[in-house]
């Protein structure tokens, strides 16, 4: 009796393997693995190399990001230094905006700030008769405030510069997404 108990167990725990293992080789084929074969047989490196990037367009006074941004995106899509051909461009428009959550009581001053970046941007054919994909990104990150006013220009600085690599591995990673799947 105890054998019999034994074999049904095996036997459903068989089953159960086989489900999952059938279920796995199904789900599978959804997936495209981001910087493996693309649908069109080309390299990634050589799709993500072919994106003009256009420069950032931002409000007065924010032109920093914007060249940030566009510098992180030049060099993660396309960071070989050789010239290659162009098929696509990515156009921007972003802008930034400072919150300081904490302010000290007794001195009245922020001891933080957060930087909130948001960038627009579609990537269009190099002609721009086609819209390949648009989307917003969105990124913070915060930073100490000092009294010291250069020590907190500098951090200041030093975010903006951590929020415009952020936002621009978003960017390029929905590049690629789209990217990955164009014949």
């Amino acid at each position: 009796m105890m054998m019999h108990g034994l074999r049904r167990a095996v036997r459903s725990r068989a089953a159960k393997v086989a489900l999952v293992s059938l279920m796995a080789v199904n789900l599978s084929a959804c997936f495209r693995p981001l910087y493996g074969p693309t649908a069109s047989g080309e390299p990634m490196a050589a799709l993500l190399a072919s994106v003009q990037v256009d420069d950032v367009s931002t409000a007065s006074g924010q032109e920093r990001l914007g060249h940030y941004l566009r510098s992180e995106l030049i060099f993660d899509l396309d960071g070989s230094g050789q010239p290659s051909p162009k098929r696509y461009r990515l156009k921007m428009q972003g802008s930034e905006a400072v919150q300081t959550p904490i302010v000290s009581s007794q001195t009245g001053r922020a001891e933080a700030g957060t930087l909130v970046g948001t960038i627009r941007f579609s990537l269009e054919t190099l002609d721009g008769t086609k819209i390949i994909s648009e989307g917003v990104a969105v990124a913070t990150t915060t930073y100490d405030r000092s009294i010291q006013r250069f020590a907190s220009l500098r951090a200041a600085r030093d975010a903006e510069i951590r929020l415009a690599k952020t936002l621009a591995d978003q960017i390029k990673t929905r590049i690629a997404s789209v990217l990955v799947t164009k014949p």
